[in-house]
Order: structure tokens, then C-alpha cells, then sequence
């Protein structure tokens, strides 16, 4: 029998460069929420990739952009952090964009890593042809300046194209070494964590245009009642921070029915996580630039490590 493989894959790239959604289709669960507009993934979240052979502990990392506030700095520190020490590094860069200096940053940063195995991925391989698909695979070896791709893979996470053999690549490049985590388990990210993140995009479902980076949530108290069904029944009451008064009205909107929208999508997606029935409160509140506070960045969750 062929000895187990293990070990820590860090997913990088540019804000918006499908790096969630991929970790998704290779975990084969949903753990990591995904939206349109840049920087929704704000921790880095670990997903388990688990085969007979070998398991493969996925962290897929904020997307590295330029900082203008306490958080983007924190954030860019996640993903630093996040290539220390890994055995692969995966690179995402967009089938239906071009290089620009952000992936050049990227690229640099990744080369202060010489011990890592190297991926590109090039991802959202579905919204382009075939000739611009080659095209684009042709030029990503001549980014790489101080070291060579370990493997360049074209991927399309959304139909499912190519996962697999990612996988599997993914797989032959770890080491001999245990199982970090049970066979059974996808993520290590907590229960709270996970409902105030499936909270953040139903808001951000609606309302990304105009609250782009501004919402955070925390979890206020969440209790279990006396069930009388063959489902648990969970108490959650959740706040919704925005950073300025008028942002208010816009996360309520008319009478109220947005806020309503957000519950229940919200509701319908962590009843399905838990297994259980709930009852979601959600509350708005004010909480000044806590982007750009250090005290608020650390009672909302995002202090330095």
C-alpha cells in the first residue's frame, strides 16, 4: 500500500479571481462564500480535500489588493501569513482578464517561498474560447521570473471542468504525513463564524453596489430550543455593522423588505448547513469607519495575529 500523502495548500490571487468558488468545487461542499464583488472572503478559510491516498488542507486567502484601510492591510497580511510554511501555493488568475501588476505582485511575493510547489490556475476557463484559452496558458510561463510552474492547469470550477484532474495534481505534489483532520470533516471553520459569513452574502447579494466592503457580522447570542420535531430548533440573533447612518436605509430598504430578504435567504442556507430549523433575528448597527479602528477591527474579529 502506497504511503499517505498530506499536507497545507494556500489559494491565492487578485480580488475576484474565482479562488472561493474553486475551493468549494475541490472540498465538493460549500464552505467558502462566494459573491461577484472583490474581497468577500476576509479569513483564511480552511477546507479539507480528503482521498484515500492523501488528504489536502485547502486555505483559501483574501485576495491581495492595494490597501486603503486598517483592514486591507490586515487582510493582506492573512494571505502572507498564509504562504508561510505550505507545501503548494495555487494561483488563481482569471481566464477572461488580463495580467496586470497586481498578479506581478503576487507572483513576487510567491517566489519568497522556494520550498513551496507551485500551481497557476487559470480559472472561469467557460467565458472564453479555446484560442484565447491557449493563448493565455502560452503566456502565463514567461510571469514566472524566479522560479517555474510546477504545473499550469485550466480550470472552470462553475461547470465542474478539469477539478478533478486539479485535484488530483494537487494530491502527487504533497508529502508523506498524517491526517491533519477525521475523513468526515470539510472545514475547521467554526459554526458562529460560518452563519455570520452565509449572513454577509445574503446582504451582499443585494446590496454589493452600495455597500461594497462596509458589512460585517457578529453573532449576539444563539441558543437551542426544547424541539418538539425530529429537527433541532436554534435561537440566532445576529448584528449587521455598517459603517455610516446612511447606510442604514439602504440594508432596510423600502418598508423594511430588503432586511427581510437578507433573513431569509440567510435562514434558508444555515437551516441547510445545520440540519436544524431556526429562528434568525437581524439587527443594524452603526459602528463609525470600523475599518478603519484598530479597537473595533479587534471586537469584530479581525485583530492582528
Amino acid at each position: 500500500m502506497s504511503e499517505f500523502l498530506s499536507g497545507f495548500v494556500a489559494i491565492v490571487g487578485r480580488p475576484n479571481t474565482g479562488k472561493s468558488t474553486l475551493v468549494n468545487a475541490l472540498v465538493g461542499s460549500k464552505i467558502a462564500i462566494t459573491s461577484a464583488h472583490p474581497n468577500t472572503t476576509r479569513h483564511a478559510i480552511r477546507g479539507i480535500v480528503n482521498r484515500d491516498n492523501y488528504q489536502a488542507i485547502l486555505v483559501d486567502t483574501p485576495g491581495v489588493h492595494k490597501p486603503k484601510t486598517l483592514l486591507g492591510h490586515r487582510l493582506n497580511a492573512v494571505v502572507g501569513e498564509s504562504m508561510d510554511s505550505v507545501d503548494v501555493i495555487l494561483m488563481c488568475m482569471p481566464a477572461d482578464e488580463s495580467f496586470g501588476a497586481g498578479d506581478d505582485f503576487i507572483i513576487a511575493e510567491i517566489a519568497k517561498h522556494p520550498r513551496s510547489k507551485k500551481i497557476a490556475v487559470v480559472t472561469k476557463t467557460d467565458l472564453v474560447n479555446k484560442a484565447e484559452l491557449a493563448q493565455k496558458l502560452m503566456s502565463i510561463s514567461a510571469l514566472a521570473k524566479d522560479f517555474t510552474w510546477d504545473e499550469i492547469v485550466p480550470v472552470s470550477a462553475v461547470i465542474h471542468d478539469q477539478v478533478e484532474l486539479l485535484t488530483g495534481l494537487i494530491g502527487g505534489l504533497l508529502s508523506p504525513g498524517p491526517e491533519f483532520y477525521p475523513k468526515d470533516m470539510v472545514s475547521d471553520q467554526g459554526q458562529e463564524k460560518w452563519i455570520c459569513e452565509l449572513i454577509r452574502e445574503a446582504a451582499l447579494r443585494d446590496a454589493r453596489e452600495e455597500l461594497p466592503h462596509s458589512i460585517t457580522v457578529t453573532i449576539d447570542e444563539m441558543s437551542q430550543r426544547e424541539s418538539e420535531g425530529d429537527k433541532p430548533f436554534f435561537d440566532i440573533h445576529a448584528t449587521i455593522h455598517i459603517e455610516r447612518d446612511s447606510q442604514r436605509g439602504i440594508l432596510l430598504g423600502h418598508q423594511g423588505q430588503r432586511l427581510k430578504d437578507i433573513g431569509t435567504r440567510a435562514r434558508a442556507d444555515i437551516e441547510r448547513i445545520l440540519g436544524a430549523r431556526i429562528f434568525l433575528g437581524l439587527h443594524i448597527k452603526v459602528s463609525k469607519e470600523w475599518q478603519r479602528d484598530p479597537k473595533l477591527l479587534e471586537r469584530l474579529g479581525f485583530g492582528e495575529n
